[in-house]
């Protein structure tokens, strides 16, 4: 593909930069039911910065496994450049999921992966891409990351792998992200990395995007953010819920960790959330149930025991209560 298709004009002024070398490739694997707006967001500033500096500075591919389009989770339909194919030498490669990443990657996928990475390739995953890469036995013990939402059903199938909440990561040879928004903050910083800060802020600003703080910036907002409130000793029982899922404390056992009375707890929650704590609490669990029920191949005794429910009938009609349907119901539906 010549080099003039990536350079395309635009009405901002041209930023001069000294850079002579080749441009660096970029390969987009489309697994089924990829999310768009991951790779269009991880596109779309390697395409501004050749517009701005009116250099070939990034190229961009597009692949399938099979060569054939693929429908990504918005159900629209993309047509790749390539099957999958040897990466040149100094090529990146991304593997890209979303919906159902447990079972999106096949063994052509893996293979690739697994043969790109011997022959010293950089590698990584966008969205929920960090599937493919476990399953072909990658990680080891690199920093990485995926989509928040998928978080609970990959450490349950990968337990000895253990994703950060960060933005995104990059090591020496892996580079992960949450996907969405997540996608422009990697490309951006690769940006800075490659060509200086000056291009990545211009690149940000022609994509109306606040960059995050930086690689260490969680995907979600905290606590704090989402009820409105920084009282200590509320932020601090909710993430303790948070952090014993599978085995919840009990409320005598929160209340000694945060050092205060059951009346101070439930006056608090009640003020703020208009909830009890156990009521959060198994709103909580039962979340996570939900996700593990989606994503996993659990069986819905397993999922009860992973969600803190001890007794499958007591958490079978806790789960109808919140979502009108009984476990079994619901995954019927959904097969």
């Amino acid at each position: 593909m010549a080099s003039d298709h990536f350079v395309p004009k635009g009405a901002a002024a041209t930023l001069s930069i000294a850079f002579e070398g080749p441009p660096q490739d970029f390969y987009f694997l489309l697994l089924p039911r990829a999310t768009m707006l991951a790779v269009a967001a991880a596109i779309e500033p390697l395409r501004i910065a050749n517009q701005v500096t009116n250099r070939c500075l990034y190229r961009w591919f597009i692949m399938t496994e099979d060569g054939k389009p693929i429908r990504c989770s918005n159900g629209m339909e993309i047509t790749p450049d390539t099957a999958l194919q040897p990466l040149p030498q100094t090529a990146v490669g991304f593997v890209c999921a979303g919906v159902a990443p447990h079972t999106a990657a096949q063994n052509a996928t893996l293979n690739w992966l697994r043969r790109e990475h011997r022959f010293g390739r950089q590698l990584g995953g966008i969205c929920t891409g960090a599937f493919a890469l476990a399953q072909s036995g990658i990680l080891n013990k690199q920093s990485f990351t995926l989509h928040w939402e998928n978080q609970p059903s990959f450490i349950e199938a990968y337990s000895n792998l253990r994703p950060t909440p960060n933005t995104f990561e990059i090591t020496d040879t892996l580079m992960t992200c949450g996907g969405g928004n997540a996608s422009t903050d990697l490309m951006l910083t690769l940006i800075e990395q490659h060509h200086g800060k000056q291009l990545a802020i211009i690149v940000a600003d022609m994509c109306l995007h606040a960059r995050s703080r930086g690689v260490t910036s969680p995907q979600k907002s905290n606590y704090a953010v989402a009820i409105g409130s920084r009282n200590q000793h509320l932020l601090s029982a909710l993430q303790l819920m948070q952090e014993r899922i599978e085995n919840p404390l009990s409320i005598s056992q929160l209340c000694s960790d945060l050092d205060i009375s059951r009346r101070q707890l439930e006056r608090l929650f009640s003020r703020y959330l208009d909830q009890s704590p156990m009521h959060v609490y198994s709103d909580m669990r039962l979340t996570h149930a939900f996700g593990l029920m989606n994503e996993t191949a659990l069986s819905v005794s397993e999922i009860a025991v992973a969600s803190g429910f001890n007794n499958a009938t007591h958490f079978s009609r806790q789960f109808k209560r919140k979502f009108g349907a009984s476990p079994h119901f619901f995954r019927k539906s959904w097969s």
